[in-house]
Order: C-alpha cells, then structure tokens, then sequence
C-alpha cells in the first residue's frame, strides 16, 4: 500500500490562488491611478474655462458658441408691428391681382383652344341656313380672310378640307377639316394661311395636292377635266415654278385636245420635274403620252422656226429705226422751213 499526500494539491492551488488575487489587485491599482489621473485633468481644465469666462477670454474658444453669443447680443429680439391700414389695402390689392391674372390667362388659354361649337357657329355665317357654303357664302367667305378665290392657297384649304366640290364646303367637311387646322374663327385663319403655303414647298405634299386637283375640279359625270379647266388649274400649280408652263400652255390652246384624262395630268407633273428646259433627255421610246410626245416634237419644230428669224426680225428692225429716223428728219426739216 502506497501513502498519498494529499496535502501538496491543496497547498498548490492556494500557491495559484493568491497569485491571481495579486495579480488582479495591481491591475486594478494601475487603473484606479488611471482614472483618477484623467479625472483630475478634467477638473483642472473645467477650472481653466471657468477662469477665462468670468475674464470674458473665452471667445476663441469655440466659434460656435462665439457666433450666438455675438448674434444674441447684437440682434434683440423684435417686436411685432402691427399691420397698417395701408398694409390691409395693399395685401387686398395684391390678392385681387392675382385672380384677375388667374382669369386673364383661363380666358387666353380658352381663346387659343379650339373649340367646335365657335366653329360651327363660324360656320353658319357663311352657309345661312343651309348645311354648306355655297358660291356667294364663299365669296364672302374668301373677302374676310383676304384671299382671292383664284388663289392656290384656297387650293390648299379646300385639299386639307376634302372638299368633293369646287365652290363648295360642306358642314362635315368644315369642321373636319378646320378641327384639324384647329381654326374656329377668320383670325385663327388668317394667322394660318402662311402655313398652308408653305405646305406647297413640300414635294410629297404637293403632289398630293396635284392629284387631288384634278378629281376637285373635274365635273362629277366626267371622268376627264375640260381644257379650259386643265389649263387653270395647270397655271394655278405649274405656273410660277416650270419655266416651260407659257410654252405648253400654247401648246395646248393650239391643240386638237378638248380634255384632259388623270395620265395626262400626272404625267405632265412628272414632265414638269425630270426633263430638262431644252428637252434633251427626253425618251420618246419611254412610257410617256401621246399628248407630251406631241408637244415635245411641236416644240422643236418651234425652236428650228424661231432660228430662222432673227435675220429676218433685225433686218425689219433695221427698217423700221431708218424710217424712224427718216420721219425725224422730216419732221426737222419742216420745222425749219
């Protein structure tokens, strides 16, 4: 049998015991001195601060508490003044003011804005009490907007219109086409009508409105356009931008034409925009018609004619100065005499 000492645990354990007690005490000795040590830095500083207030030294030390003392001394509070007569009469002003602005700009923006009852009043001026505007309604009509009824520009009105009819609006086609326009009144119109000139500058637009032509001034029961008509509306559209318009239209007049069927009438737009002034690069193999064949090989013929005077028209003219000249003379000489 072994004797154990069961002493030595024990006395070790209490050896490790009181080694951490100590331990533990220094440490918090050296935190106590710690605290203690910063506790008393503060206190120093509160006393320094103090010290420099009550000496009013303590401006530069935060420009925070700088700026509200200064504005809480500079700045006492005010005392509310009491709103004037004067003060109520310009309050009430101002506030009538601005409503009459409020109605101004509601009755501006209801003006501007289209509207279909002013229209069709607008409308009736013109047809009385008929449902479209005839011959006479129109020509009163064209007088208030300031546009001859010949003018390409009611052209153009009648196309953004459809009008079926030449001299003729119906109330359906009035209020359509001026729904679009967002025209209700003459001046509304008026303002517009530079507009619907301008849409003639455009190509796509204008051969439109080229095409539509043609169906608007034929007569209904005739699938052709009368001669007479054809060259009206040829000058109305063709006249002041193709130069050879003057020579075609005597073309025409010289013709054993009567009418023109819509072939021709598309083919002389057509005519109008791709051949040159001197015909030169015309095909006439190409699917061109009869009719425009016709005037090419006339044309020339013309132009070999007119090579052929001016000899003849300066030698005339030659003539006609010595005769001048001659009566001159004569007139001179009996003066004299």
């Amino acid at each position: 049998m072994y004797n154990i000492d069961t002493s030595r645990p024990l006395a070790g354990l209490q050896t490790h015991t009181n080694t951490v007690v100590c331990f533990l005490k220094m440490h918090s000795d050296a935190s106590n001195f710690q605290l203690n040590s910063h506790l008393s830095t503060l206190a120093s500083i509160h006393k320094i601060y103090h010290t420099l207030h009550r000496l009013n030294l303590t401006e530069d030390v935060s420009p925070e508490t700088h700026g509200t003392a200064c504005c809480s001394k500079a700045m006492p509070p005010r005392k509310k003044r009491r709103p004037t007569a004067g003060d109520d009469l310009s309050a009430k002003k101002s506030r009538q003011d601005n409503v009459y602005r409020k109605q101004e700009t509601l009755q501006i923006q209801e003006a501007e804005a289209f509207s279909s009852k002013r229209c069709l009043e607008w409308f009736y001026e013109y047809a009385g009490c008929d449902d479209v505007v005839g011959p006479e309604g129109m020509e009163k009509f064209c007088e208030d907007i300031g546009v001859e009824p010949e003018n390409v520009v009611m052209l153009v009105l009648a196309w953004k219109l459809d009008a079926q009819s030449m001299g003729y609006f119906t109330l359906q086609e009035w209020l359509k086409g001026m729904g679009l326009l967002q025209c209700d009144s003459t001046e509304k119109l008026r303002n517009s009508l530079d507009y619907l000139r301008s849409v003639l500058n455009e190509a796509t637009s204008f051969k439109l409105i080229y095409r539509y032509a043609f169906d608007f001034a034929r007569e209904k029961d005739q699938r052709s356009l009368d001669l007479n008509t054809a060259k009206c509306m040829l000058g109305l559209l063709l006249g002041k931008t193709w130069p050879l318009f003057p020579v075609f239209n005597q073309f025409l007049e010289q013709s054993k034409y009567k009418v023109i069927n819509k072939d021709q009438w598309c083919n002389v737009l057509e005519f109008s925009r791709t051949i040159n002034l001197d015909l030169s690069n015309y095909d006439e193999d190409g699917a061109w018609p009869v009719l425009l064949d016709e005037f090419v090989e006339w044309y020339k013929d013309r132009e070999m004619s007119l090579r052929q005077l001016p000899h003849t028209h300066h030698h005339q003219v030659e003539i006609n100065s010595n005769n001048h000249h001659d009566n001159n003379d004569r007139n001179s000489l009996e003066t004299n005499i």
